[in-house]
């Protein structure tokens, strides 16, 4: 389980640039505008949103756990109104995979062996208690190897981030305070806050609160306290998201680290770094 745990971290930072293409790439932001989704926060709610059918601002709320309800509100359910789900999910197809096939150029037999060893474990997923990796894993499986291995990684993100959720959840924490924490920590608070929809009042509140926690200083920097507590969520996170890669073996997860590194790192193109989903530079 331990190595799974590592191979989960690991495999997290080649899968999330594939996968992200769909919110960053000019070639997927086209393909919402013409779905009818003008604007890149419709474009994002309604294309997250779209495998749980015509929601309403509460329930996406819920699942992507670190916005505001306020900045959610602002496109759900009105997106709705403009794209039907099943007309925002042929964009989101169409989009990733048009980014995909412009950034990972050359690189066909990796694409095709790529989506080959994951969509057995994106299928096999035990997605119980994980809404938005359920959500993924009960649509249609593509047919080309790039969306394929675009699905495979969407489905085992929202697999990782469900688990994530959880792990917050169960440490005691909301939405705002989960990034103000790691605003104490790495990431920049202007890739954060503005982000996520959250007033300077609401920021400044959940600052309050975890500094009553003991977990970030006057400053706003987190603790030692707080960093532990950090990496315990971490760990939690590893852990939930590993039960999937255990059955690959080393063998096997090394060849996949293998195929998706320079996968990754041709999609990380796409990404700016520092970025608002904490993603780090791909490495392999």
């Amino acid at each position: 389980m331990e190595d799974a745990e590592r191979s989960a971290r690991t495999l997290w930072t080649l899968i999330e640039p594939v996968h992200a293409v769909t919110y960053f790439a000019p070639q997927a932001r086209a393909a919402f505008e013409e779905a009818g989704l003008r604007g890149f926060w419709r474009g994002y709610f309604a294309g997250r949103a779209a495998p749980l059918g015509e929601v309403g601002p509460g329930p996406v709320t819920a699942a992507f756990f670190g916005f505001a309800p306020a900045m959610v509100a602002r496109a759900v359910p009105d997106v709705w109104s403009m794209a039907t789900p099943r007309r925002v999910l042929e964009a989101r197809r169409v989009g990733a995979g048009a980014a995909l096939e412009h950034l990972l150029s050359g690189y066909d037999r990796q694409v095709e062996r790529a989506a080959a060893v994951l969509m057995p474990v994106a299928e096999g997923a035990d997605c119980a208690g994980r809404v938005l990796a359920a959500a993924n894993q009960a649509l249609p499986v593509p047919q080309s190897a790039v969306d394929r291995l675009w699905h495979a990684t969407t489905v085992l993100r929202e697999h990782r981030g469900d688990g994530h959720v959880a792990a917050l959840v169960a440490m005691g924490m909301d939405g705002c305070e989960s990034l103000v924490l790691r605003a104490g920590i790495d990431l920049p608070r202007t890739e954060l806050q503005p982000y996520r929809g959250w007033s300077d009042d609401r920021w400044q509140a959940a600052r309050d609160r975890l500094a009553a926690r003991g977990w970030l200083a006057p400053d706003g920097t987190a603790t030692s306290e707080g960093r532990r507590a950090h990496r315990a969520l971490e760990e939690a996170t590893d852990r939930a998201a590993a039960r999937p890669w255990q059955a690959l073996g080393p063998a096997t997860t090394d060849r996949l680290r293998g195929l998706l590194t320079p996968l990754a790192r041709a999609c990380a193109a796409a990404l700016r770094f520092p970025n608002p989903i904490g993603l780090p530079t791909p490495t392999g």
